[in-house]
């Protein structure tokens, strides 16, 4: 997709980044037998991940497209044109029955 940035924002960065440090220490501890440095690791692992969901939600994530913002909003007119349809079509057949 032509714009795209890729994930080259500061909620990507920091989110892997700290994901990745308690990679490294879960990992450590792994090696060192130490059961309870290791769940440290994997928490810290998924702190990551709130902290990048967190930051996007404030703004630091990357936009959406334009092209996926139109195509969103033109689907959203079909599906509603085709409801519209569907409704007259069920009206045609009830006043069909009681004719």
């Amino acid at each position: 997709m032509a714009g795209s940035d890729h994930g080259h924002t500061p909620a990507a960065w920091t989110g892997v980044t700290i994901s990745f440090i308690g990679f490294c220490v879960a990992g450590a501890f792994m090696v060192a037998a130490n059961p309870l440095g290791f769940w440290v690791g994997m928490a810290v692992v998924l702190l990551g991940g709130v902290v990048g969901y967190a930051m996007k939600l404030a703004g630091l994530g990357a936009k959406e497209s334009p092209d996926l913002v139109r195509a969103r909003e033109e689907a959203a007119r079909a599906d509603h044109a085709g409801e519209a349809a569907q409704e007259d079509a069920r009206a045609d057949t009830h006043a069909d029955a009681r004719a």
